[in-house]
C-alpha cells in the first residue's frame, strides 16, 4: 500500500482507506462478514478507517474497536464524526451552529465515540455537516481548541455537504480544520475548482468519499435496481436520479480499457490526483477489499484516459432527495 501525507498532521496513511457506513446497518451487511473484511483490509495495508456515530448508532465505531483490540501492533488511524444535534443532513442555510453543534453537546458526543471506539484520543474528529457561516461563531473554534487541549482528539475536520465543495473553502483558509471530507469522483470533479487548491495552500488533508457515486460507478446499477425501504439508497436513487445515474455510467463504458473494470477506473481516477490524501470506499465484503487495494496497486491512470474522463464531469445541485 502506497502512503500519502495527511496534510499538516504529517501522518503517513494508506492512499486507500476504508469507509464503514455500510457496516453500520445497510441491507446485506453482516457483522461476521464486516469483521472478516476489516481484518483483510489491515492485512492488505489499509490503516485509515472512517466512521461516524450515526452509522448504526455507533455500531460501526464498535466494530472498529474490536479491530483495534486485535491489532495493538499496528498504527491504525480512526476518523469519526459527531452527528448534528438537529439531525439535519445536509445542514441548512441560516441555521445557527447552536442548533447543530453546541459545545456541551459536542463534548458529550465525543465522549460517547471515545467509549464506542475504546480510545482515549480520537485521531480525527469531524463535524458530520458543515456551513462556512459558522466560522463567525466563536464557540466552534473554542470547542475544537478545548478538545485538543484535553487530549480528546488529535485533529479536527469537517465533512462537506453533498455537491457543495465551495461550502468549506473559508474553513480551510481559516486555519480551523486539519482535514476536509468531500465527495470526489469521475462525476463530481468540482472540488478541483476551489477546495483542493485551498487545501494544498493551507496544508489541509483531503478525504475523498463516495468514489463510486453511491454505486453508479460500479457499473452494476440498472433501471430495475431496488433496495429495501429501510435502506438509505431507496430514498437516494429516486426514479429521476436512478435514470440519470445509469445513463451517465453507461456513457463511460466505451472508455473502459480492456482488462479494466469500471470500479477500478473510477478509483484510479481519484488516486491520480495528488491533492487527495486518502480515498475511503466501503469495504463490507472481502471482494471489495481485494478489488480496491488491487486497483490502487496499479497506479495512476494514463493521461489520455484521464483527459477523456474529465469530459464526464457532472455538476449537480442539492435536492430534497440528495441528502
Amino acid at each position: 500500500m502506497q502512503t500519502r501525507t495527511f496534510g499538516r498532521t504529517a501522518w503517513q496513511v494508506g492512499e486507500v482507506g476504508c469507509g464503514t457506513w455500510g457496516m453500520g446497518g445497510w441491507s446485506g451487511s453482516e457483522d461476521a462478514e464486516s469483521r472478516a473484511s476489516l481484518e483483510l483490509a489491515v492485512a492488505a495495508g489499509v490503516d485509515f478507517f472512517d466512521t461516524a456515530q450515526a452509522y448504526g448508532d455507533g455500531h460501526s465505531e464498535r466494530l472498529l474497536a474490536q479491530l483495534m483490540t486485535c491489532h495493538p501492533e499496528r498504527r491504525l488511524y480512526v476518523a469519526t464524526k459527531v452527528p448534528p444535534m438537529n439531525r439535519q443532513w445536509p445542514s441548512r442555510r441560516g441555521v445557527p451552529v447552536s442548533q447543530a453543534f453546541p459545545r456541551d453537546y459536542v463534548l458529550r458526543l465525543v465522549d460517547v465515540s471515545r467509549s464506542n471506539l475504546g480510545l482515549e484520543t480520537i485521531d480525527l474528529l469531524q463535524y458530520h455537516v458543515w456551513e462556512d457561516d459558522w466560522l463567525t461563531e466563536p464557540d466552534v473554534a473554542s470547542t475544537v481548541a478545548q478538545l485538543k487541549t484535553e487530549g480528546a482528539i488529535r485533529a479536527f475536520g469537517i465533512s462537506l455537504n453533498r455537491w457543495e465543495p465551495w461550502n468549506g473553502v473559508k474553513a480551510v483558509r481559516s486555519g480551523l480544520v486539519d482535514a476536509v471530507q468531500v465527495i470526489y469522483n469521475v462525476f463530481d470533479q468540482s472540488p478541483e475548482d476551489e477546495l483542493f487548491p485551498a487545501c494544498r495552500e493551507n496544508g489541509v488533508a483531503v478525504i475523498a468519499r463516495v468514489p463510486f457515486d453511491e454505486g453508479s460507478l460500479t457499473g452494476n446499477l440498472t433501471l430495475d435496481s431496488k433496495w429495501p425501504a429501510d435502506d438509505w439508497r431507496s430514498t437516494y436513487f429516486v426514479p429521476e436520479n436512478l435514470r440519470e445515474s445509469v445513463e451517465h455510467a453507461d456513457a463511460l463504458r466505451p472508455l473502459i480499457p480492456a482488462g479494466m473494470t469500471m470500479p477500478e477506473m473510477a478509483l484510479r481516477f481519484i488516486l491520480s490526483n495528488s491533492d487527495v490524501s486518502t480515498v475511503i470506499p466501503g469495504m463490507r465484503k472481502a471482494r471489495h477489499v481485494e478489488a480496491n487495494v488491487g486497483a490502487a496497486e496499479k497506479g495512476p491512470l494514463p493521461a489520455d484516459l484521464l483527459a477523456e474522463l474529465r469530459k464526464h464531469r457532472w455538476d449537480r445541485k442539492p435536492t430534497a432527495w440528495s441528502q
